[in-house]
């Protein structure tokens, strides 16, 4: 069965990963325990741009794709996160890894089910 989720996380780290390596390893991590299946990737690049400096990733999977920035020059730092799939997506387990990996002081997120427009399946904040 062919599904439709996108997932947007927007978050403020305490323990923002910078170095390529930390991106590409956070994904392949992430796709293995969701139980996805890499097509290509993951790539990952540091952005030295003022402003901009950060790291950026990507990741295409069977069902499309998950790609994230992060910005390290601000404190705290920020996550912009994105994953879409055309697979089931396991909400939970993916935002238990994301905090594992991060120290968060505030995440924001938002699932769309895109099957039938932008249908907002879930969203929260988390505080700590």
């Amino acid at each position: 069965m062919i599904y439709h989720k996108h997932l947007l996380v927007n978050a403020k780290v305490k323990n923002p990963i910078n170095s390529e390596q930390q991106g590409i390893d956070f994904l392949t991590n992430l796709v293995n325990q969701i139980d996805m299946k890499v097509i290509k990737g993951p790539f990952a690049s540091y952005v030295d741009k003022e402003g901009n400096k950060g790291l950026t990733a990507v990741v295409m999977i069977e069902t499309s794709h998950i790609a994230f920035h992060i910005w390290d020059e601000v404190d705290p730092g920020l996550v912009q996160f994105d994953l879409y799939t055309c697979g089931k997506l396991d909400l939970e387990k993916v935002l238990k890894i994301f905090k594992e990996t991060f120290a968060i002081e505030s995440l924001e997120f938002i699932l769309f089910d895109r099957e039938n427009g932008f249908v907002e399946e879930a969203s929260g904040k988390d505080y700590r």
